[in-house]
């Protein structure tokens, strides 16, 4: 090793030692103010601080709930309760700040467990209602499910460990307790606690109090020392001086006060004397009171006195039944008696308690025996015992002699008996001494003296006699010195002497052993106050080591040298330290220990803590701005490490210094020295750093809100470091500004934070889609980034009342930078690409619910970027859609769509993640396998095919126009004017577009009409049924896709559903009119057998002639079945292929009420003639089987059975009737009445 490193190394351990030494030395002051407070308590109304998370127990909690996601746990939770706890995991657990947290030492249990109460907090509000079950019940079974996973299953089946210090820290702690965290946090080791401990005789009340006497004593001397050396520290003002020393006088003044409201012994009974001031010069206590003194009456003590009789011994004159008792009483007071015992055997243990102001007390014991006789008066005194007893007398039992009367045979009589006088608390010492003085005892003479405690300032040393409760002299023993003296010439009675000096009086005492000139001293040292400690003569005597008596061992062994420094730490005079500066070690040091414990203390001190920094201020004189600057200092270094500080901590210091510089005397300190102020503005300006810092980096120093309150905090102190004074508030604007400052650099960070955390590398170069794709991601975690700034940091406004709006600039400045990378990415996109309407949707919905950025500059911009987009959008699906309607129906083959998928252009529609609708792509449409019908009236579980019937030109186009219109309307454009007019442009296209169809429907109705078949062999062509169905949906489709809400009014582009109803009717009118065609070909046929015509002549012989040779068939049979066979298929054909069950209702009644007409009109023609046989045998099962299938179908009585009906039925029973008389059996069993009854 060099000699520089050697160098190095000694200097090291030099400096080491100093701190160790400093450490020591702070530690005999801390140990003194825990032994005997007298200004401070251990607060009880301190906020309970819990117990931090580190770093392994979030890693146990995040595998916890990780366990529960997968399944892996017993509890049972809904899907509701899983998806807020794998928010909670993803947004929370998982996250970087929750990890900051954890290592800034201020992370709880109880910040986990309100963060997810605040997240599911708003997830319950937004759950629909149910009935029987509210949602605080939902709340709690939700806050219970969370702490069963935090905890996880093995802690309820974990035992209880024994608390260690630090858990116990946040409790009121005893002396011991105190004494144990102190070691720690100053690193003394336990020998070196027991050697301090034991030679500060903290254990000794008494010496305590003197300690604190001899300090305040040392404290009024150093301000008189100031003042007549004129040794001031340097003030802002001279004039404070003189109010400098005044202040110091008063503080100690303060603490003897304070010392004096203290009872006489720690302990022992709330005794308390009225303080009497002397008016001597040298007293170190002079509050005005110059001419009181102690007078005698001050003087009270009180005894207790325990006198056991045990047995007697030496009693033979009695008989061995004799009956003997003993009493006992205390001069002065009552007489007791014990119980009665043989003469053979006299022993008692009876006890008698008596109390009594005298400390010579005179106790008499007699023993008595019982006289038998009648005449005796009273029993006879066999011996008596009488004894002087102090409280330095044996304790125990012992045999005394008693005095026998004359006679008495008995005359070794003696008795064991024990008195013992306890001592009274404002008793210090007693005994017996030989004194004199120049004022009083003048006479060289034994007395008993007792040292009297009579308050905590005021001692008396009072000499008794026997039987006196008030002392026969008193000495006050405030000014005097004791020490120890040589022996004096001239005096009679004493082996050891000893003095009390005063300025004109001298007071000698002596007595016979040297360990009680020892204790004397001892006691009348604490008693006086005096700084001068007295050393034994042998002490001072300086022996030869080689031949000198070596001293008795220690309990641990130490070198002179080690043994010297404990000695020098325990007799150093605290008034002539910097206890400034010690404090301000001890301050630190606490701190330290404080932070690193298993709290989240958030800089605040544990009560112990706090009891003993109070103490050691009050009792060493640190001043209380000094006190607050050394905490801002030491909070402030941990808050620039990242340490969570709670900035109500740093308000209440910071004011308090404020107040003190200002004037305002907030410990009632007038005097402000340069170094104070120059501390305060360098630390206000440093707390201004701070502040700002945190406010720019307020996600990371406040996250998620915790702790709770913090940021209000932070913003309240902010303004209060802005003042001026303590009185002129900070104008607002001033302060708006700065915090504006703060959170535009806020955005900046965030944003930064949030590219490296999404690991976004914005490269122009890069491939359209991939940008895009960056985008939509950056653009969902830059909502989520506002989303929980708005829910965790919205506290400001309750400081501010603007918080809110400079949040929204914030957001918008965070927006802006967004905004550069957005249109980049939007810029590279390909002509005619909608790939980016999802972002538009993602961003718009979460901008438009905000009411400060809703048509915020953001918003107006990414509207103004889109707006292009939309319309040109609009314009491409109009064209394309009116191409699809021209070339569809040119090539439309009418066939019924079974399948909307199957029977559609196959290009598939983009995938659109997170959004409800996916877009319809240029040129053409296919509906994905997950969209549902897009009718009002679809009913779930129905096949597309039993409801949807049109052609695939039609659906098309209906599907087209829906998937165009939900598209804009997904939009939620924000700008009313323009999504008025997405609106009015999309329903007037849709009712063009729908007109076109359904004109180009009727069209193809009229020609498949026109080349349809008139005879019976005619069937309703599907694709007939198909144009209905077209109708039919457009009908339906016309209320959704063509109405317009304009003021709860429903407002029509055009006329499309008056013109559907009328191209239904005309459809219908020309079916029916086919249909009338073929009942007037059937009806035609008929007319060849009218009455009279040649052709019925004809056929009528022929029939007859043929009938006698071969079986003819029955006539108009075959042209009877032939048209109702044609009914019936095609009433099946319009019941299957038509889907609107009202309008199939409508076409049978018109349909069955023309047949009818033409049947009546047929019969009206020819009622001057007799129908034939033929034409009534037709006619009947005509007609009859016509109502019964049209009833079949549905319609109803009063259609069944109108006029025409009527007529027919009337005419028919009476060409029946005479076909019956004239004919017979010519109908071969037809009729109208029986005709139910046939075959159908």
């Amino acid at each position: 090793m060099t000699r520089r490193q050697q160098w190095k190394e000694r200097e090291r351990f030099q400096k080491e030692e100093e701190e160790r030494k400093m450490n020591l030395q702070i530690y005999v002051f801390v140990l003194r103010c825990i032994a005997y407070p007298f200004n401070a308590k251990q607060p009880t109304d301190m906020t309970r601080r819990q117990q931090k998370v580190n770093k392994q127990q979030l890693q146990t909690v995040k595998e916890r709930f990780l366990a529960f996601l997968n399944g892996e746990t017993q509890i049972v939770a809904d899907e509701a309760f899983c998806n807020a706890v794998r928010s909670y995991y993803e947004s929370f657990l998982k996250s970087e700040r929750a990890s900051r947290m954890v290592q800034s030492g201020g992370c709880s249990a109880n910040d986990f467990r309100e963060v997810f109460k605040k997240n599911i907090e708003r997830r319950v509000r937004s759950l629909p209602e149910i009935d029987g079950l509210s949602k605080e019940t939902v709340l709690s079974s939700w806050i219970a499910k969370y702490d069963a996973i935090y905890r996880g299953e093995e802690d309820t089946r974990r035992p209880t460990q024994r608390a260690h210090m630090g858990s116990v820290s946040e409790l009121i702690l005893s002396k011991e307790q105190l004494y144990e965290m102190f070691q720690q946090i100053l690193g003394v080791r336990k020998f070196e606690h027991q050697l301090l401990y034991n030679g500060c005789q903290l254990d000794n009340v008494d010496e305590q109090a003197a300690q604190i006497r001899r300090e305040l004593d040392g404290r009024l001397q150093l301000a008189e020392n100031i003042a007549r050396e004129r040794r001031y520290p340097k003030f802002i003002s001279a004039d404070m001086e003189v109010l400098y020393v005044e202040e110091l006088r008063s503080s100690v003044n303060l603490l003897m006060a304070n010392l004096e409201s203290l009872p006489v012994s720690k302990g022992g009974p709330d005794f308390k004397q009225k303080l009497k001031r002397s008016s001597m010069n040298n007293s170190f206590l002079d509050l005005g009171d110059e001419g009181d003194i102690l007078s005698k009456s001050d003087v009270v003590l009180s005894f207790t006195l325990e006198i056991v009789i045990v047995e007697v011994h030496g009693l033979k004159s009695l008989a061995p039944n004799q009956v003997v008792y003993c009493t006992m009483e205390v001069e002065g007071g009552e007489k007791l008696q014990t119980d009665q015992a043989e003469a053979s055997r006299p022993q008692w243990e009876t006890q008698g308690d008596f109390t009594t102001t005298h400390p010579l007390p005179s106790v008499k014991v007699k023993l008595f025996t019982e006289r038998t006789g009648v005449l005796a008066l009273e029993d006879k005194e066999l011996g008596r015992v009488v004894l002087n007893p102090t409280t330095n007398s044996p304790k125990q039992a012992e045999f005394h002699r008693m005095v026998v009367p004359r006679n008495s045979p008995d005359t070794d009589l003696r008795i064991k008996l024990a008195v013992r006088m306890d001592k009274p608390p404002n008793m210090k010492h007693s005994g017996f001494l030989y004194a004199s003085g120049q004022r009083l005892r003048k006479r060289w003479k034994k007395r008993y003296f007792v040292l009297v405690q009579v308050s905590q300032y005021t001692f008396a040393m009072c000499s008794y006699r026997e039987k006196k409760a008030e002392p026969q002299e008193l000495m006050q023993l405030e000014g005097y010195t004791v020490d120890y003296c040589d022996p004096q010439p001239g005096l009679q009675g004493g082996c050891v002497f000893f003095n009390a000096v005063k300025e004109g009086d001298l007071v000698i005492f002596a007595c016979d052993d040297e360990q009680d000139r020892v204790l004397w001293v001892q006691a009348m040292y604490r008693a006086t106050g005096q700084s001068y400690k007295p050393v034994p003569p042998q002490l001072n005597r300086t022996t030869n080591r080689k031949e000198g008596n070596p001293k008795p061992p220690t309990p641990i062994s130490l070198n002179p040298s080690q043994r010297q420094g404990v000695e020098d730490l325990i007799s150093a005079t605290p008034s002539r330290f910097d206890h400034s500066t010690l404090f301000r070690v001890l301050q630190k040091k606490t701190l330290q220990h404080r932070m690193n414990d298993s709290f989240s203390c958030l800089g605040w001190f544990s009560p112990g803590q706090v009891f003993v920094l109070d103490e050691y201020c009050a009792r060493y004189g640190v001043r209380g701005c000094h006190r607050h600057l050394s905490y801002l200092k030491d909070l402030m270094d941990y808050s620039e490490k990242s340490a969570l500080v709670d900035p109500t901590l740093l308000h209440y210091s910071y004011a308090f210094c404020a107040s003190h510089i200002h004037g305002n005397r907030p410990d009632g300190m007038g005097t402000v020295t340069v170094e104070e102020k120059e501390q305060f503005e360098s630390i206000r300006s440093r707390l201004m750093t701070l502040l700002m810092n945190q406010i720019t980096h307020f996600r990371y120093c406040f996250p998620f809100g915790r702790p709770d309150g913090a940021l209000k905090a932070t913003l309240s102190l902010l303004e209060r470091v802005l003042m001026r004074d303590i009185t002129t508030p900070v104008p607002s604007e001033e302060m708006k500004n700065l915090l504006q400052k703060c959170l535009e650099k806020a955005a900046q960070i965030n944003y930064s934070q949030l590219l490296d955390y999404a690991q976004i590398k914005v490269d122009p170069e890069e491939a359209a889609d991939k940008q895009l794709e960056d985008m939509l991601m950056l653009g969902e975690l830059c909502i989520e980034v506002l989303q929980q700034n708005d829910e965790h940091h919205s506290e400001g406004r309750e400081a501010f009342s603007w918080w809110s709006d400079l949040l929204a600039d914030h957001a918008e400045a965070f927006l802006c930078l967004y905004r550069q990378n957005l249109d980049s990415a939007l810029q590279v996109q390909p002509a005619d690409s909608w790939n980016t309407f999802p972002l538009f949707q993602l961003l718009n919905n979460f901008l438009r619910t905000d009411p400060h950025l809703c048509n915020g500059p953001f918003h107006k911009h990414l509207q103004d970027v889109f707006v292009p987009l939309v319309v040109r959008y609009i314009d491409l699906m109009e064209s394309s859609i009116a191409q699809s309607i021209h070339r569809g129906f040119e090539q439309e083959t009418w066939q019924p769509v079974r399948s909307l998928t199957n029977n559609l252009a196959s290009v598939p529609l983009p995938k659109v993640p997170n959004l409800s609708l996916t877009l319809p792509q240029m040129p053409s449409f296919s509906a994905p396998a997950w969209m549902g019908p897009l009718c009002e009236n679809t009913l779930h579980g129905i096949n597309l095919p039993d409801i949807f019937n049109g052609s695939a030109t039609s659906e098309d186009l209906f599907w087209k126009l829906d998937a165009l219109q939900m598209f804009v309307l997904d939009l939620n454009w924000p700008e009313p004017e323009f999504a008025k007019h997405l609106e009015q442009r999309l329903k007037l296209m849709a009712s063009d577009m729908m007109e076109a169809c359904v004109k180009r429907t009727k069209s193809a109705f009229d020609a498949k009409m026109q080349k349809a078949s008139k005879s019976t062999e005619f069937r309703v062509p599907l694709s007939v049924c198909t144009m209905f169905n077209i109708l039919m949906d457009a009908k339906k489709q016309c209320s959704k896709l063509c109405v317009l809400d304009c003021s709860q009014e429903q407002q029509y582009h055009s006329r499309i559903d008056v013109l559907i109803d009328e191209t239904f009717k005309e459809m219908i009118s020309s079916l029916i009119s086919k249909f009338a065609v073929v009942l007037d070909g059937v009806l035609s046929k008929l007319s060849r057998y009218d009455e009279g015509t040649f052709f019925s002549s004809i056929l009528s012989f022929t029939v007859k002639a043929a009938a006698k040779y071969v079986e003819v068939p029955k006539p108009g049979m075959d042209l009877a079945d032939t048209y109702i066979t044609f009914v019936r298929q095609n009433q099946d054909i319009l019941r299957d292929r038509i889907s609107d069950e009202l309008y199939i209702e409508n076409l049978f009644e018109q349909w069955y009420s023309s047949s009818m007409k033409a049947v009546c009109v047929w019969l009206t023609d020819r009622l001057d003639l007799q129908l034939h046989t033929y034409q009534l045998k037709t006619l009947i099962k005509i007609v009859k089987k016509t109502y019964r299938d049209f009833r079949l179908q549905g319609v109803l009585d009063g259609t069944l059975n109108n006029r025409s009906y009527e007529t027919i039925y009337n005419r028919l029973t009476v060409e029946e009737a005479t076909a019956a008389v004239k004919a017979g059996g010519a109908l071969q069993g037809l009729s109208m009445r029986d005709s139910d009854e046939e075959d159908i």
